[in-house]
Parts: structure tokens; sequence; C-alpha cells
């Protein structure tokens, strides 16, 4: 299934960095901007992850909450955040269970090569968790900008 604008996100149960359980059920009442990347620690990743800890105010004061998501382990996700000191949790998904509910895995090119992975996707909910935003063109170095332009803000 590919998620698209109005839907609700599909239901997922996982757990951050911490061991922290996250549901879909406890995120009810915040709005969220969901960004889905590859892997841990690669240039790209971080690029983006940085970019988004170095807006991070911003996101904070229009009411936003921001999870990463990727198919790394807690405990890489633990040592991400500590390298590069962010201020959001990361969601561990090493099965893909949720990657694959929002429909966001499959061919892709990647430095010209046909690839399988991880669609670099950024979804954004209301506080009744329906998808008012979905970025697929995600600019590593310029995520922030591209969130704030879309959610006017």
């Amino acid at each position: 299934m590919k998620i698209k604008i109005g839907d609700q996100i599909p239901a997922f149960k996982s757990t951050d960095q911490d061991g922290n359980i996250i549901t879909t059920e406890n995120l009810k009442g915040k709005k969220l901007i969901l960004f889905f990347y590859p892997k841990d620690d690669s240039p790209g990743c971080t690029k983006e992850a940085c970019n988004l800890r170095d807006n991070y105010n911003m996101f904070k004061k229009n009411g936003f909450t921001i999870f990463g998501i990727s198919p790394d382990t807690e405990k890489k996700h633990k040592k991400f955040i500590e390298k590069y000191e962010f201020q959001f949790s990361l969601i561990a998904d090493p099965n893909r269970e949720i990657i694959d509910s929002f429909g966001l895995y499959g061919p892709k090119k990647f430095m010209g090569k046909d690839v399988i992975g991880v669609y670099r996707t950024t979804v954004v909910t209301d506080e009744n968790l329906n998808i008012t935003h979905i970025l697929d063109k995600v600019k590593t170095d310029e995520h922030a900008a591209q969130l704030a332009e879309a959610l006017q803000f």
C-alpha cells in the first residue's frame, strides 16, 4: 500500500532508541513529521537528520514532533543520536514493517544504479494522524527549508 495525502497513517508499534514503545495510539494528539530514511550514519541520511536537528526549534515552535524511521536497530539509533546530538527520537524498524505498511520500500536509483531500498520520504500528519503532506523529493541538506515551505512557516 502506498500512502497518500488524506489517508490516516497505518497503525504501527515499535521501539525508539531507548526501548520506549511507540505506537500510533500514543502518537494521537500530536502533529507529526515522520522522516523515512535508508541508514543511520550514511552521508545523505546524516545530512538530512542534521538539517532537521539544526532547525528543530522551528518545528517545535509550530507544534510538531519529529521521528526518524529506518531499518536500523535501537542500538544503532542510539549511537547515531549520541554522535550528532539529535533532539528527536528514531524509531527502529529492522523488519521494515512500518516502512512496508507506508509503501516506502522498493526499486530505486542510487548513484546511477538500480537498487532495492527505503524511499527517502517525509510524511506530515495532523493531530488525528491524517496525512497532510508527503515530501518524496527530499533534498538532504535543505530538508527543513522544504518542510517549512510546504507547511508555510
